[in-house]
């Protein structure tokens, strides 16, 4: 058997192993909560001919039987169904006991003063204009207190004995608060596409502010302004037939591209790379082409894995020493946080040989280095059961690179 034809048997192999895994992910539920803003005696913003309230009720209620139609493994809880007044806390107090996957907020916006505009936005958690870090602090605090238990193991009682109050517990919340926070940026640029393709209405961004419905959430959510009731021609349209299929629409398909990336697995998803880059089972296997790899892009597909504890260094770089002095450095990154650990710290969860390095204010756990991308490529799937959110870096005298970047300079070495 030749060498190509070892390649594609083993990568039809990996492409059923995908499908297969692919259609065991979709049978497990996704909750997601949809939340009507104001009700009751909250009637929120006032146009010519309608409330905010009311228009945000009925968004509401035709996205959730949309998805409930499109998407049957989603369970689908409502903060409010009728014309009632809900709490802010109570509202996010709601995604969280119901541990839900995905919190959406559905409003409309307004301007005082008599000012025009148009357009959709979406908003998700950051520190706003004038609010500083408190909502990000808030919201960190939120994790901890909702997922204290939830991301360790079943052992966890064991295995992290005085983790509690500790730095170590400190990076791991930050780890899960900033991959809510990740993911939720990633839907509301999903949100403004799909949204505005779907509608033709303007695109007013996706923003980032202190809103309190947001910070109480522990998991991804997203607060969307579907228009302008105080412009009389978009309030107009959102009262239509039309605006509400439309929007729907919008809505549905952008959920839809942000489940099949995340599923409903928490914040613990498997990485795959790009086809660009499929893994072969042989010692000398290479990156497929030339093309770049999206080394951040992440399924609910996962491979099958090995399951070494630790590699010796020496072994993990010896296939690099041949490259270019200034060659570019692959290593994987593991978690990243604000506090110094030390080597024996339980969240490295027994793997040995461990790095570091400071960016910006952030402190980037990495394992292994080698200038050879794909010893780093098959080191990293030794550690996924440990570390599913692992990723490959690039560094280049000391400083991250672009990942593409790197490993176009890595073929061109290996060229030469």
């Amino acid at each position: 058997m030749t060498r190509k034809t070892s390649i594609h048997k083993v990568l039809f192999i990996l492409s059923f192993l995908f499908l297969s895994l692919t259609q065991t992910f979709a049978a497990r539920s996704f909750t997601l909560v949809i939340d009507a803003g104001h009700g009751g005696n909250d009637c929120g913003a006032k146009g010519l001919i309608s409330y905010e309230k009311n228009l945000t009720l009925r968004y509401a209620l035709a996205l959730g039987r949309a998805i409930e139609q499109n998407c049957p493994d989603v369970k689908v809880v409502y903060t409010r169904k009728t014309d009632v007044f809900i709490p802010l806390h109570e509202r996010a107090d709601i995604a969280n006991r119901n541990k839900a996957d995905l919190f959406m907020s559905v409003h409309i916006n307004a301007l005082a003063g008599g000012k025009i505009s148009h357009g959709f936005q979406s908003y998700t958690l950051g520190t706003g204009e004038h609010t500083g870090s408190r909502g990000i602090q808030e919201n960190l605090e939120v994790a901890k207190r909702e997922n204290s238990v939830i991301f360790m193991e079943k052992d966890y009682k064991t295995r992290y004995k005085g983790l509690e109050n500790s730095a170590e517990s400190d990076i791991l919340f930050e780890l899960i608060a900033d991959k809510n926070r990740e993911r939720s940026v990633e839907l509301s640029r999903i949100l403004q596409r799909e949204v505005c393709k779907a509608t033709g209405r303007e695109n007013g961004g996706a923003h980032q502010n202190n809103l309190a419905v947001l910070r109480l959430t522990s998991m991804p959510a997203v607060l969307l302004e579907l228009g302008f009731i105080t412009t009389p021609d978009e309030e107009n349209y959102l009262n239509t037939d039309s605006a509400l299929d439309a929007y729907t629409t919008g809505i549905v398909r952008a959920f839809k591209i942000y489940k099949q990336r995340y599923g409903g697995t928490g914040i613990d998803i498997p990485y795959k790379e790009s086809d660009n880059a499929a893994a072969v089972s042989d010692d000398n296997a290479e990156v497929a082409d030339d093309k770049p790899v999206t080394t951040r892009q992440r399924t609910r597909h996962s491979t099958v894995q090995k399951t070494r504890s630790s590699v010796d260094q020496t072994t993990r770089v010896a296939k690099g020493n041949a490259a270019p002095k200034d060659a570019p450095v692959f290593k994987i990154q593991i978690f990243a946080g604000k506090q110094k650990l030390n080597s024996k710290s339980p969240l490295f969860k027994g793997l040995e040989g461990c790095d570091s390095f400071t960016d910006g204010s952030l402190l980037r756990y990495t394992y292994g280095a080698s200038t050879n991308y794909n010893e780093i490529r098959k080191l990293r799937t030794t550690i996924t059961d440990k570390f599913p959110e692992c990723f490959i870096i690039a560094m280049k005298d000391g400083k991250p690179m672009d990942v593409n970047e790197a490993i176009r300079e890595f073929l061109k070495n290996k060229r030469k």
